[in-house]
């Protein structure tokens, strides 16, 4: 039972009051057919709407079952009408992107029944309104009749207890509008029925009870009913409207299916931002891999190098900086300019000590150890390549030319021939001072002898790569060229041309330089030999070792005996799009040999004996150390005694240059066997004349000066754990600046004489190229917000739109008992598609655009820079899309949420 008690309407436009119902009063039946009549204007669809809850009244009280509604909420009035109300309209009202059956479904989607369920009630009464045979039409495919009878059965799906019908036949004709009567009469007599119309005709004929309205008021009731003041009852909440997120998808994407062509031009404006974003970002991708790349060929070209002594490059560039004489001033003085003086400045003895100060000693074998270690702060950033240890090996590489002469390749056989300027002529024409003409191939960081590096940039143009220790590569340039003179100093081509040619170049003429050609099989088939440093010291009398490095007759049999003999198994040259050239010479070895040799000189004669007697210098027969002067005297005397005649002459010309005599130096020539007596008996006056500081000084010079550690040094002897360098390899600048910070903070963590000092050469050279990639990465962050701006203003406008042309829908849903947060996330869910479909579009258009802008990009510049866009990435952007199109929708939702539904009822 409802008792609408003094209910008043009024609606203000500006300044303008209109009062649409005035003070009305009557009470409702449970069951009955209840006819408001009136003229246009009257107030009729406006009490309708009030008593259906569409609308609210500004005073009295609707009380419904003995419950006032005064204190209802939204929640409440939404509550009332998706339980308790069914709505007829005049124009039907029908969601027409649904199906005759969704449309009738939706009140009970709305009240939370479950699908089965819902769906078997939906046919039931669209069978009791005689539309069975329809359920899967569209609204467009059905008569006004029957439209309006889907209407019907959607307001008593629910089994609401009243049905409000407004002008239901209204747009109907004669025959079809009474057999709408005749349903409405039908349904009325087991529930309330009110009915708002302007035909008196079907009133007076259906309706057992007639209200007329004038002007907002009552002026007459056919059949009142009177009733004694009920208290109110307990107000409680009839159910929270329930229509679930995929109730929400379904209603928008039919709605979008409905629209295909306009759909796809909305999802496709929406996407060009993402296509602005995925084009940068690709382009973003395809610029860091090619930087990526870079900086690993970077990288491994200019490592962190750590050696056992070291420059502090960074402080002493700063310390230049600071005392720049370009930058001195007066004002840097404390005493005042006196105009009749030169005052000193002592810029430049400052750089001096600096520079001096600069040479640090590393401990290599500590900071081994630490590197080591698994739980190092280093290793989380050491590239593919890894860590490099490397050690000085001291060996001479022999071979023979066609004439069978004996070479040693590092150029040495030539020292006296060879122009100065040759010393600055490096491997294969690059510009160098090192004349080794062999080096060690960089290692693989795992268990290969040969780095990846090596064969990504190398490429075998003749034979194989080494495998075993005695087995060597030669480099030969990209045209296959090696130069001249490297081809003679390696015994492939005669050295009497080769000394004709510099001696005519020592005589200011110019030579007659032919090209020659090496055989490949002859290059792979010529030995080579390499005489390890601790085989030129042979045993002598009293246990003493004899160098024979200065001895030419004895060292082409040593070569013979002692010479480990390797040869060429492979012919490299330069990959054409090689970036990375790492082997430094023209003859390169394995690890193979490196740990070969270092096993080799451990168990040669002179070592071996030397560690037997670590404190007798082996090759002077003489302790390393003496504590008295008498001791330090006599071995000296016994040290000059032992000397050969070579070694007498080299003595006696420092001695006399020392003490500035003034005599002609003397000759190896002049010590010859013929007046080798004479030079005997004056190298013997000049030691019996010798005072004591002048022994004393001799010993500290020539006995002390050497030691255990550096015979061993001498003999080629390696300490694994005692490296002549460490080359830290990084990926990337950024992993280098992580290695240094981690070097630093070791540096804090050991005493003084453990810190590390080493040479950054990238930080001093690359450091510019960090600040480019930044600022472009800026740039490109700068592009990619504007084109999120114009996607989310977009994406906003478009859902605006939609809340527009959807308005009617907002009413409907609203009368059948949708709540205001159901319409947002009908909206919502719509920006959510539109979203996915904009984001889908976008990444598509992205991977069509790769392939010709690739195109482009090559033809344009001449780089490996290639647009690439990954699938993770590619799904975050779909995924961005959605959200940007959530939220960009969030606005329009909510105006969607707070539209009147009365009005949203009227709009077209």
């Amino acid at each position: 039972m409802h008792q609408i008690k003094n209910i008043t309407k009024i609606y203000e436009t500006g300044t303008l009051k209109q009062k649409a119902l005035d003070d009305v009063s009557f009470n409702l039946r449970d069951n009955e057919f209840v006819s408001i009549l009136g003229h246009s204007g009257s107030g009729k669809t406006t009490l309708l709407n009030v008593i259906g809850g569409l609308d609210r009244y500004d005073s009295g009280d609707i009380v419904i079952d003995g419950i006032s509604t005064k204190e209802y909420k939204d929640k409440d009035w939404d509550s009332y009408r998706n339980h308790s109300v069914g709505f007829v309209f005049q124009s039907y009202n029908l969601i027409p992107h649904q199906s005759v059956l969704s449309n009738v479904e939706l009140a009970l989607t709305i009240s939370g029944i479950s699908t089965k369920i819902r769906k078997e009630k939906a046919i039931k009464a669209l069978k009791e309104v005689g539309l069975e045979d329809h359920i899967n039409k569209q609204p467009n495919q059905l008569s006004g009749g029957q439209m309006q009878r889907v209407a019907i059965a959607r307001a008593l799906v629910n089994e609401p207890d009243i049905l409000l019908a407004d002008e239901p036949t209204g747009a109907l004709d004669t025959t079809t509008s009474l057999q709408i009567m005749d349903l409405l009469k039908k349904v009325a007599k087991d529930r309330l029925v009110v009915m708002v119309t302007h035909n008196a005709e079907l009133a007076n004929e259906y309706s057992n009870r007639i209200i007329e309205l004038q002007d907002g008021k009552v002026i007459s009731d056919s059949n009142p009913l009177t009733i004694n003041e009920v208290t109110d009852g307990k107000h409680e909440n009839m159910g929270k409207s329930a229509m679930s997120f995929l109730t929400a998808l379904s209603l928008s994407f039919n709605n979008l299916k409905s629209k295909k062509a306009r759909t796809f031009l909305t999802a496709f404006a929406g996407s060009i931002g993402i296509i602005g974003i995925a084009l940068i970002l690709s382009l973003s991708t395809g610029v860091n891999n090619y930087i990526k790349k870079v900086q690993e060929e970077t990288m491994v070209s200019y490592p962190i190098t750590i050696d056992r002594q070291s420059f502090d490059l960074n402080g002493l560039f700063e310390s230049q900086d600071e005392q720049d004489p370009q930058s001195f001033s007066r004002n840097n003085l404390s005493t005042p300019l006196d105009p009749k003086a030169v005052t000193s400045n002592s810029n430049s003895l400052e750089r001096m000590s600096t520079a001096n100060s600069s040479l640090k000693d590393n401990n290599l074998s500590s900071f081994k150890k630490y590197l080591e270690k698994t739980d190092n702060n280093i290793k989380p950033y050491v590239g593919k390549n890894g860590i490099v240890y490397s050690y000085t090996l001291n060996f001479d590489l022999f071979t023979y030319d066609e004439e069978n002469i004996l070479i040693n390749t590092d150029g040495s056989s030539f020292s006296d021939e060879k122009p100065q300027l040759d010393q600055f002529q490096g491997p294969s024409g690059s510009m160098g001072t090192d004349h080794k003409k062999i080096s060690e191939l960089m290692p693989d960081t795992g268990k290969g002898l040969i780095s990846p590096v090596i064969k990504e940039n190398y490429q075998v143009v003749y034979g194989k790569w080494p495998e075993k220790y005695d087995e060597l590569v030669l480099q030969v340039n990209e045209s296959q060229e090696m130069n001249l003179s490297e081809l003679y100093e390696l015994g492939f081509l005669p050295i009497k041309e080769y000394q004709e040619i510099l001696d005519q170049i020592n005589k200011g003429e110019k030579p007659k330089l032919e090209e020659k050609k090496v055989d490949l099989k002859t290059i792979t088939t010529q030995p080579f030999f390499i005489l390890p440093s601790s085989e030129y010291y042979i045993e002598g009398d009293k246990n003493v070792f004899r160098d024979l490095k200065e001895d030419s007759k004895s060292l082409e049999n040593l070569v013979e005996e002692k010479g480990i003999k390797i040869k060429i198994v492979g012919v490299l040259k330069p990959k054409e799009d090689a970036k990375t050239l790492v082997i430094t010479s023209p003859l390169a070895y394995t690890r193979a040999l490196r740990d070969y040799l270092i096993k080799y000189n451990s168990q040669s004669d002179v070592v071996v004996y030397q560690k037997e007697n670590p404190t007798i210098n082996v090759l002077t027969g003489l302790p390393f150390e003496r504590d008295t002067i008498k001791e330090k005297i006599k071995d000296t005397y016994e040290y000059l005694a032992n000397l050969s005649l070579k070694e007498q002459t080299e003595f006696m010309n420092t001695f006399q240059a020392t003490q500035t005599i003034d005599q002609d130096p003397i000759s190896n020539e002049s010590a010859n066997l013929d007046n080798q007596s004479d030079f005997a008996e004056q190298f013997e006056r000049l030691v019996d004349n010798l005072e004591e500081e002048d022994l004393l000084s001799i010993y500290e010079n020539a006995i002390a000066s050497e030691s255990f550690d550096n015979n061993m040094e001498k003999f080629g002897v390696i300490n694994l754990d005692s490296p002549s360098s460490i080359n830290i390899y990084a990926d990337n600048f950024a992993d280098k600046e992580a290695i240094s910070s981690a070097i630093e903070d070791y540096n804090q963590t050991v005493d003084d004489e453990e810190k590390i000092t080493y040479s950054d050469f990238t930080g001093l050279i690359m450091s510019s190229v960090t600040e480019m990639v930044n600022v472009i990465t800026y740039v490109l962050i700068a592009f990619v917000s504007v084109s999120l701006l114009v996607s989310s203003i977009m994406i906003g406008i478009i859902t605006y739109i939609s809340v527009l042309e959807r308005t009617k829908e907002i009413g409907i849903l609203r009368a059948i008992g949708a709540s205001k947060r159901n319409i947002s996330t009908v909206f919502n869910a719509e920006t959510i598609i539109i979203g996915l479909l904009s984001g889908l579009l976008g990444i598509g258009f992205t991977y069509l655009l790769h392939p010709p802008i690739n195109q482009l990009l090559s033809n344009l510049i001449d780089s490996d820079v290639a647009m690439s866009l990954s699938l993770t990435n590619g799904l975050i952007l779909i995924l961005l899309s959605v959200i940007l199109s959530f939220i960009a929708g969030l606005i329009p939702a909510k105006q969607a949420s707070r539209k009147n539904p009365v009005e949203a009822l009227r709009s077209e």
